[in-house]
This record gives structure tokens, C-alpha cells and sequence, in this order.
């Protein structure tokens, strides 16, 4: 092999890489995204006005469709249907509440095979986990703040 100097080297990694890496299209990435989370959340309005024609208060209606959604989000998952549709939509998948429920189910259904206890129990909140704690924690900042300068 013949003797090449490091800039020679970084050229040459830099054409590799450029060849090999996949060709990002972000106006096709930002479409899918958009009507995925639009869909997602035109079936949330859906079902909420639903449950609002079933005599449902606001809040009850309101209630029943986050946990219709997180439900859904669950099954779709547990089907294989959630993360195929991930792996196009991105973010359009992942912010909607039924990106919560898969947070929490793919882990479990992965982690499964290692027992109930040192697999589902110990690897579900691996994804979600940090979510969760840091929204506790920015939620008692702000309730902190709220008390002290809002009233």
C-alpha cells in the first residue's frame, strides 16, 4: 500500500462516506411527517368528537381519547405496524401521544425474551423513562414558578 499523507486519507473517507450514505430527501421526509402527524391527530379529533356525540363532558371525552390513542399506539406497535410507519414518518410518528405508548412497547416487546422481571420489567422506560422524568421535573419547575411569581 502506498504511503499516504492525513489529508489524503480524510479526502478519500470523505468521498466514501458521501458515496455510501443514504440520500436524505427532506421535503419527502418533512411530507411524510406532516400528514402522518396530521393524520394521527385528525383521528384524535375524530374520536373526541365522537365521544362528545355519546353525551361524553369535555373533559371525559377528552380523557377517553388520549387513552383510545395510547391504546391504538400500543396494538400498532405490538402488530409491527407502529414502527414501519416510524421509520418513514420520523417526528410525525414520535410526537403524537400514540409516539408515547410505542415508547413504552417496543422496549417490552424487545427486551421480552430476557424474562419478565429482568427484561420488560427492568427495559420498558429505557426510552420513555427520560421523558417522563424530565417532564416531572419541568412541570414542578414551572409549578414552582406559577406559585412564587404568577399569582
Amino acid at each position: 500500500m502506498a504511503y499516504h499523507d492525513n489529508e489524503t486519507l480524510k479526502k478519500e473517507y470523505g468521498k466514501l462516506v458521501k458515496q455510501k450514505s443514504p440520500k436524505v430527501t427532506l421535503l419527502k421526509n418533512c411530507l411524510w411527517a406532516f400528514f402522518v402527524g396530521g393524520g394521527i391527530c385528525t383521528i384524535g379529533q375524530l374520536l373526541n368528537n365522537g365521544y362528545k356525540a355519546l353525551d361524553f363532558s369535555k373533559q371525559e371525552a377528552t380523557t377517553l381519547t388520549s387513552v383510545t390513542l395510547i391504546f391504538l399506539g400500543a396494538l400498532l406497535t405490538g402488530l409491527d405496524i407502529y414502527d414501519s410507519l416510524g421509520k418513514r414518518a420520523g417526528a410525525g410518528s414520535i410526537v403524537p401521544i400514540s409516539g408515547f405508548a410505542n415508547s413504552i412497547v417496543a422496549p417490552a416487546i424487545e427486551y421480552k425474551k430476557e424474562g419478565y422481571v429482568f427484561g420488560v420489567g427492568a427495559k420498558i422506560f429505557n426510552i420513555a423513562g427520560p421523558v417522563i422524568i424530565y417532564g416531572m421535573l419541568a412541570s414542578i419547575i414551572v409549578g414552582i414558578g406559577y406559585y412564587f411569581f404568577g399569582q
